[in-house]
């Protein structure tokens, strides 16, 4: 049961889970939507945690996917 907590797939789903809701977070802070003039510095940090995600997914994929034969 525990392999299965620590697995790389869950781990992957974890990650596209946060990215997703990262997502959710900057569409609602965007400044073309808003009445309120959202903090440059923190959507800024956002963006940066959801592509640092985005690149963590990334890695996590190809370790996953077996080489493809030539």
């Amino acid at each position: 049961m525990d392999d299965n907590l620590h697995s790389p797939q869950r781990r992957l789903i974890e990650l596209r889970m946060a990215h997703a809701d990262l997502d959710d977070v900057i569409d609602r802070v965007n400044p073309a939507e808003t009445l309120l003039k959202p903090d440059d510095l923190s959507l800024r940090r956002l963006k940066k945690r959801r592509l640092l995600l985005k690149d963590e997914i990334a890695r996590l994929e190809m370790a996953l996917q077996p080489p493809e034969p030539a």
